[in-house]
């Protein structure tokens, strides 16, 4: 698993952007979140755990968890 922190959400388009230890920026979207976690509860700087999937566009967050 990865950590990083939220570094921006879109709630009405339901994704955001995790700024990950690594550097690295990664997409997410609401249903990459782990079941543990609600979408409208998420905020900016929240730290999270996640695991890197690719996509068709790139590697994106997906079971995306509270850290």
């Amino acid at each position: 698993m990865t950590e990083g922190t939220i570094k921006k959400l879109v709630a009405d388009r339901g994704f955001g952007f995790i700024a990950a230890e690594d550097g690295k920026e990664y997409f997410f979207h609401r249903s990459g979140l782990d079941s543990s976690i609600n979408f409208d509860s998420l905020s900016g700087g929240e730290r999270v755990t996640f695991e890197i999937e690719a996509s068709q566009k790139g590697p994106r967050a997906g079971r995306v968890k509270p850290a």
